[in-house]
């Protein structure tokens, strides 16, 4: 078991709040992270149906069973418990008193923003990010390894074959998960639709085109796509803008969080990606953009970021507000550096006429250099 980056973020929060919940998707190392790393705390496990019974039928003589200091996975099974749960806190005033864990996004913050508004840190753990990877000396130099494996811990921990891992990942997501948030008729139309998603990873969103070539509604679309947000398979990056220029992309941008699922879907199997497959270049674009969000979280940076992109196709990937100052970051998968990649960062600070406090090029080589205006840095090396 590696220590994970977030680990020191919930040690602090712990003597801040009075309940510290940890989310994320499945098998991203929550419950390992949790058992191992907090051992002062007593574990208990919601997806036991003798426990989660006992604790329906008399939360209130279970709390007080088990008392504080204790961990309660997959905590949105028991929604009831989170009342009694704000009365013990409130009572007792004590930091740190109990950790709640769940995959199931969606549920699990209902229930706490009804009853336990301001008495929580929410945290979420991703998979592996590449400091954490590099930390175990599992980050390869085949940046195509990389890119199909992706970096869910268990094919680093227990060593099992990615494919067969993603194929029963991808069954257990549609046949336990999605059924209990959403009423899908049809569990193949919603593999699919996951499926024509991956086709837009690095690419601006049109909902319309995605309903149509799903076969669905518009509405259902919507639907289908705030449910894969909300149980972390992809997320949206929306575009920045102010009153540089009228002309400018107002569609977000569509990511997964894990290369190795969004290859999987592809239909791109271990070996079987280079940089001659037209996906490439996205696919590279997905894994930084999808690293700088995970390092957000696990190191609880609490940035927001954008991209920027105006009519003309001139686009800066991702940038960030650090004050009162922009950061850009530009990345191409190349391995060789040219002159043209850093044409979009000096035409939108030329634009914008901002502040601009770094302006990093990200690529697919294996060297950083460090320049007068630009920082340049390989994929290894995301920060």
């Amino acid at each position: 078991m590696i220590k994970r980056n977030i680990y020191n973020s919930i040690i602090t929060a712990l003597k801040q709040y009075p309940i510290v919940a940890l989310t994320g998707p499945r098998q991203s190392g929550k419950t390992t992270l949790l058992k191992t790393m907090f051992k002062q705390y007593r574990y208990v496990n919601f997806e036991n149906p003798d426990i989660r019974s006992y604790a329906i039928d008399d939360s209130r003589g279970f709390l007080k069973e088990y008392g504080s200091k204790v961990i309660f996975d997959e905590a949105q099974q028991v929604p009831q418990i989170f009342s009694f749960l704000q009365g013990v806190v409130d009572e007792s005033g004590l930091m740190g008193q109990f950790i709640l864990s769940g995959s199931q996004n969606f549920n699990l913050i209902e229930n706490i923003t009804q009853s336990l508004s301001g008495r929580v840190a929410l945290f979420r753990l991703f998979p592996f990010d590449m400091v954490e990877m590099k930390r175990a000396n599992w980050l390869s130099n085949d940046l195509s390894e990389v890119l199909t494996k992706g970096f869910y811990p268990a094919l680093f921990e227990r060593k099992i074959e990615q494919d067969r891992y993603y194929a029963n990942y991808l069954d257990t997501y549609v046949k336990r998960d999605i059924s209990q948030l959403v009423n899908v008729q049809n569990n193949r139309t919603f593999l699919t639709f996951v499926k024509i998603c991956a086709t837009r990873a690095g690419q601006l969103l049109n909902f319309s085109d995605l309903a149509r070539d799903a076969g669905v509604s518009h509405s259902t679309a919507r639907n289908w796509l705030s449910i894969l947000e909300t149980s972390y398979i992809l997320f949206l990056l929306q575009p920045y803008f102010k009153n540089y220029s009228k002309r400018i992309v107002k569609s977000p941008k569509l990511y997964f969080y894990d290369t190795g699922l969004l290859c999987h879907l592809l239909d791109i199997r271990k070996g079987n990606l280079s940089p001659i497959n037209q996906a490439w270049g996205n696919i590279f674009e997905n894994m930084i953009v999808s690293e700088l969000e995970k390092q957000n979280y696990h190191f609880n940076h609490l940035r927001d970021y954008w991209f920027w992109r105006d009519s003309h196709g001139r686009e800066i990937d991702l940038l960030y507000s650090n004050g009162q100052q922009l950061s850009l970051h530009e990345i191409k998968s190349s391995t060789t550096i040219s002159n043209k990649m850093f044409d979009a960062m000096k035409h939108f600070r030329d634009l914008s006429q901002e502040a601009i406090s770094n302006q990093i090029l990200i690529y697919g080589g294996l060297e950083d250099q460090k320049r007068t205006e630009y920082d340049i840095f390989s994929w290894k090396n995301v920060n």
